[in-house]
């Protein structure tokens, strides 16, 4: 059934094809007296000349032109018209892959689609046409941009941070290292093999090493997106594939522009070094500017919604094209206004919006990655190509060498600075995944025949691009299970993770701040103050320019639950807020039967909305985000202080009711003042008999220590609170003037003032006994 289908799907493309060489040749037959396949303007021009010289012999000789019924002018319509053609093949390819599942198990999508640009191609050949062929500027200027904004736009930007140094060491360092490695061993290939090969110069070999040795992003994107690799190697090689190209495009335009000076200086080359800072950095800058003026322009959007993804496209655009009118990066322009914008932009547009803009970038990038592939196979068998055994062979030998070789090495270095360490499966999943692509094609297509073997350097581009789309990217897949490296894991962020991010984040920026190391999250730490602070307020209208984080993302989780609930059939009618559609696009429509709904009342409708409405806003209320530096009290530790207070308040009543119920004691005299009243007065300081029942405390006023006793008694009494010490005499003596006496009325007073709660011994007097 699925040959079967297949069968009947690629004769409907082969007549697809056939369609504009039937009609270039109805339109332009030989014999007759049109010219032959010439520019359209030009025919254009000599139909209507020879239509006016027909009119003009017409009414001379008196006789008179039928009116056309039916004609047929293709010339007119055949650019628009095969352009047409070609993205509908391309999407009916794209459909068709998706459609046999046993053949996308085993080959991968770019492998089948540059399968069917040989097989049109040769189509087109054998008819006798000239195949269409990928040219540089089509390539750069309309195929290449939507690839790079929807890499760029939806780029995640925290993976891409935190591996940032390790990306560019990889694409500055590794493509450095592959040019240079490639050019110099194929320049000794080229001095070692035949008179063809001997007039290749060094520069020329350097050339082509810097065109050959960059990681294709296209390529990338069609494999990894498949195999679906772990989200640590996919943004090594991808984010490498992105940076890498401002490297490349310094080395074309410095080993070009050296190839035609007679002599190379120490100024040209220390000039040709200095030019990737400018090229890079500018390409940055110049994204920087477009990202922030499309977020400016979002602010003021808000009446008219239709245009809002109109101007994401346009203002991106401009930032390709012009870091590209002053030769700088258009990649990295690309990159940095899509970053830059995004999060400005989707908090000023709508959902609608949102979603229109989320899906028409991933078609614009697929077809446009779909054009790509079918045109390296059509350009295969249109272009001329020159063979060469040993340059071709040693090309793919060196490249393999040299990407192996750059990994192994910069991991070596690398694993020294980083906390997660690139494991030997790692390695080799980032080595193997170095694929080449469309850039390294049309590079090679601009070269001039007048200072460069173009044919030869075409062949063995084409020749490398082939082995790694379809040798390397049909074998990853099962490398990648039977080393059972990690793939991705598809889950749902929630605000638990989101609030334990930000809470490691301030506590390893604390740390940094701590140690006097001022690392990647002290600059990440500022660079949000400053945004929150000053750029927020400028690029983002209304109250969500004061909006936490944490609130903005349960705002994006509660739009994103509303909408999965309407799919699943829980609500019975699709709120207004919500666009109908982004839901039918965000899952695959449900069964009929499943789509049947019990339909709510209105009053039951409205008041379920009631509910939501006011929980919903209760918990955006109790969400506050946290920040180090303006830390918000915490309602609990608010209760727990008021508690101690209690406490405290309690146990200072407590002491006043004890030192009011204690009986205060006489007034401490010198031991001089004692004896001489005891001397004078024996008599006044004997104990009376009806004083029994009064605590008595025993001093010995001879003594110099009496009063240090005294003292600390006194103080155990404040700090233990109401237990009282009475010191017994060592030995009865003359000087002794107190004697204790252990009645139990005394020890129950006792007892009770340091233990105001009932004993359980002592009989209760307002409880009624049982007899």
């Amino acid at each position: 059934m699925e040959k079967k289908l297949f069968l009947n799907y690629f004769g409907y493309i082969f007549i697809l094809t056939l369609i504009p060489l039937v009609f270039s040749e109805a339109s332009y037959p030989p014999e007759s007296g049109h010219p032959g396949i010439t520019d359209a303007y030009d025919v254009f021009e000599d139909t209507h000349h020879d239509s006016t010289n027909h009119s003009h012999e017409g009414g001379h000789h008196g006789k008179k032109k039928a009116f056309p019924v039916l004609d047929l002018d293709y010339t007119r319509i055949r650019m628009p018209f095969e352009i047409a053609l070609w993205i509908l093949l391309a999407s009916l390819m794209k459909l068709g892959f998706h459609v046999i599942p046993t053949l996308s198990g085993v080959v991968p999508e770019s492998c089948l689609l540059i399968v069917v640009g040989l097989l049109v191609g040769g189509l087109i050949k054998a008819v006798g046409e000239t195949p269409p062929v990928l040219k540089s500027d089509v390539f750069f200027l309309f195929l290449l941009p939507p690839i790079i904004l929807d890499a760029g736009y939806f780029l995640p930007l925290r993976p891409f941070s935190e591996n940032l140094g390790t990306i560019l060491m990889f694409a500055v360092i590794g493509t450095l290292w592959n040019a240079f490695f490639m050019g110099s061993l194929l320049f000794a290939v080229c001095q070692i093999g035949g008179e063809d090969l001997r007039n290749v110069g060094l520069l020329a070999n350097l050339l082509f090493g810097s065109i050959i040795s960059a990681v294709d992003p296209v390529a990338v994107l069609a494999v990894f997106e498949e195999i679906h690799i772990n989200d640590l190697l996919h943004i090594l090689v991808f984010g490498e594939s992105l940076l890498n190209d401002a490297v490349t495009v310094v080395l074309y335009h410095l080993f070009e522009e050296f190839a035609a000076l007679e002599q190379i200086t120490f100024r040209d080359i220390s000039l040709g070094f200095l030019s990737f800072l400018v090229v890079a950095l500018g390409g940055v800058f110049v994204g920087l500017v477009y990202g922030i003026i499309a977020a400016f322009t979002s602010r003021f959007t808000s009446h008219i919604r239709v245009i809002e993804p109109l101007f994401v496209f346009l203002y991106s655009y401009m930032a390709y094209l012009s870091a590209e009118l002053f030769h700088l990066s258009g990649i990295m322009a690309l990159i940095a206004a899509g970053v830059v914008m995004r999060p400005y932009v989707e908090a000023n547009i709508s959902h609608k919006s949102h979603t229109t803009i989320k899906y028409f970038l991933k078609m614009w990038s697929s077809v446009s990655e779909t054009l790509i592939f079918i045109f390296l196979g059509v350009s295969t068998v249109a272009g001329p190509h020159k063979w060469n055994w040993p340059y071709v062979i040693s090309t793919l030998i060196f490249c393999f060498v040299a990407r192996v070789l750059g990994v192994l090495g910069l991991t070596w270095f690398i694993n020294k600075f980083r906390i997660v360490k690139l494991t030997p499966k790692d390695q080799f999943i980032i080595a193997y995944g170095g694929l080449r692509g469309a850039i390294a094609f049309s590079l090679g297509y601009l070269l001039d025949d007048n200072h460069f073997p173009r044919e030869m350097f075409l062949t063995a581009i084409i020749t490398v691009i082939f082995f790694t789309v379809f040798v390397q990217g049909m074998t990853i897949r099962p490398l990648v299970e039977l080393l059972a490296v990690k793939k991705k894991q598809e889950s749902k962020r929630s605000i638990n993770e989101e609030i334990h991010t930000q809470f490691l984040d301030h506590l390893l920026t604390g740390i940094e701040d701590i140690c006097g190391h001022y690392g990647h999250h002290h600059w990440k730490d500022k660079l949000n103050r400053f945004n929150k602070t000053y750029v927020k307020k400028c690029l983002i209208a209304g109250e969500r320019s004061t909006e936490p984080q944490l609130i903005a993302f349960y705002h994006k989780m509660e739009m994103k639950q509303a909408i999965e609930l309407v799919e699943s059939g829980g609500i019975g009618k699709i709120p207004s807020t919500v666009s109908t559609v982004s839901m039918q696009n965000i899952q695959p429509k449900p069964k009929l039967s499943e789509r049947i709904i019990p339909t709510l009342s209105k009053g039951k409708e409205e008041e379920i909305r009631k509910i939501l409405r006011t929980n919903l806003q209760k918990t955006r209320q109790r969400l506050r985000s946290y920040n180090r530096h303006t830390l918000v009290a915490d309602p609990y530790e608010e209760a727990w202080n008021q508690m101690l207070l209690r406490r405290q308040k309690a146990h200072q009543m407590e002491q006043r009711v004890t030192n009011y119920l204690t009986v205060p004691a006489h007034k401490l005299d010198s031991p001089t003042m004692s004896r001489a009243r005891v001397g004078s007065d024996p008599l006044a300081y004997e104990p009376k008999p009806d004083s029994e029942n009064i605590p008595t405390i025993t001093i010995d006023p001879a003594s110099p220590e009496s009063v240090d006793t005294v003292n600390e008694t006194q103080e155990e009494e404040e700090e233990a609170g109401i237990t009282m010490t009475v010191k017994e005499p060592p030995s009865p003596g003359a000087d002794d003037v107190f004697i204790p006496q252990e009645s139990p009325n005394s020890q129950r007073l006792q007892r009770c003032l340091s233990d105001p709660g009932p004993h359980p011994e002592e009989i209760q007097p307002f409880l009624p006994k049982k007899e």
